[in-house]
């Protein structure tokens, strides 16, 4: 049967009251010509659209993300697709879809049919389905950091966040150059079979405007001029590159708020490459030893978001992260480690630490117990120079 609202399929109840103010106060996004079997979905729900499927209403003000993935005549899903948007109260919001692009087109919606649809709401409201306020609660946690110039920075140009990537041939001019080239030749005797294999592959780069605009961890880890023994120490303490990062951002704070939009990017939008990201900001955070003291309040926050993360980590996805030596927990290790030894941490923030320690290891089984003595597998490799 084919559906034509979205209700939760926890069966959640929305309160009266609350319902009546999200029908004044909630946007509502109308989807016109979606093809039935689409897999569409906001935040964190999905379903299959039926033949009579016109949008969302009741979606409370803030920031959504809305997703989809066509369908073809056997029900196989294309890449999912997906777009970030701020509602504003009673936000009415119209796109189209391109039949011949099997995707929500790019083009503007012209105002004299928006006003149409608008004057004729009470016929087109039985078509909308309610947004699932069961996971609004848990949709603002995840979330409640990103505002609209975070999102305005990373998002792609093209307003699109696509799973799969489109990538197109990295011209010759667009090589790198020099001694990394040159190198390669060098040692190409020396190469493992799949690095041979990966040179023979083609270059290819995401076609402009359609990658997200993630901030670019410094490829530089240590300051210029810095000693040998001062190199290998901030291969140890990332808190340089750290404050080399922040130095990028307007606020301190946008870097938790780039660490959620890269996850529910991931998340909702299935964005491998925002996944790549949101693990490479949580190793970076979680190494850099003398920053705590100094950016407290990044970590105060950092904690909070990452422990609500891990419970929307999907199960698959939690199984690949241990069996990949679980990076997350190798990490949390080193920055509990770090916390618990450090005589600059306060107490509020050490109480925080063990309280996140302790959830965690209650519900992954996670061991934190002797945390400063590292197996000799996981210790760091300091390199001596003569």
């Amino acid at each position: 049967m084919p559906r034509r609202a979205m209700a939760s399929d926890t069966g959640f109840e929305m309160d009266q009251d609350l319902a009546k103010r999200l029908l004044v106060e909630g946007g509502t996004l109308v989807l016109l010509d979606v093809p039935r079997g689409t897999d569409f979905g906001i935040d964190l729900k999905s379903w299959n659209t039926g033949e009579d499927f016109k949008g969302v209403k009741m979606i409370p003000p803030g920031f959504h993300y809305v997703h989809y993935s066509a369908a073809n005549e056997f029900g196989e899903l294309a890449p999912r697709v997906g777009f970030i948007h701020n509602f504003k109260k009673s936000e009415f919001v119209v796109k189209r879809w391109d039949s011949q692009k099997e995707d929500i087109s790019s083009e503007v919606v012209s105002e004299e049919v928006i006003e149409r649809l608008k004057d004729n709401i009470k016929n087109l409201d039985r078509y909308l389905g309610p947004y699932p306020y069961d996971i609004w609660k848990q949709w603002k946690e995840l979330i409640n950091h990103i505002d609209d110039s975070v999102v305005q920075r990373c998002a792609p140009l093209c307003g699109f966040v696509r799973s799969a990537l489109e990538l197109e041939n990295c011209d010759d001019a667009s090589r790198p150059r020099g001694g990394e080239s040159s190198q390669k030749r060098q040692r190409r005797s020396g190469l493992s079979i799949e690095e041979k294999e990966e040179l023979l592959l083609p270059h290819l780069k995401p076609v402009p405007g359609t990658e997200l605009r993630l901030t670019k961890l410094p490829e530089k880890h240590y300051p210029d001029g810095a000693s040998p023994t001062e190199i290998t120490q901030h291969s140890l303490d990332t808190s340089y590159t750290l404050e080399t990062l922040l130095t990028q951002l307007k606020q301190p704070m946008e870097l938790i708020a780039e660490m959620q939009l890269a996850f529910v990017c991931f998340l909702a939008g299935q964005s491998l490459d925002a996944f790549e990201h949101w693990k490479r900001l949580v190793s970076l955070i979680c190494g850099a030893d003398a920053a705590i003291p100094n950016r407290r309040s990044i970590y105060v926050e950092f904690l909070s978001t990452l422990e609500v993360q891990l419970r929307h980590v999907p199960e698959d996805v939690l199984c690949d992260i241990v069996a990949s030596n679980n990076f997350v927990y190798h990490n949390l290790r080193k920055l509990f480690a770090t916390i618990e030894m450090s005589s600059e941490v306060d107490g509020r923030l050490k109480s925080q630490a063990v309280r996140m320690r302790e959830r965690l290891t209650s519900k992954f089984q996670w061991d934190f117990s002797d945390m400063q003595d590292e197996d000799d597998e996981d210790a760091p490799v300091v390199v001596t120079f003569e």
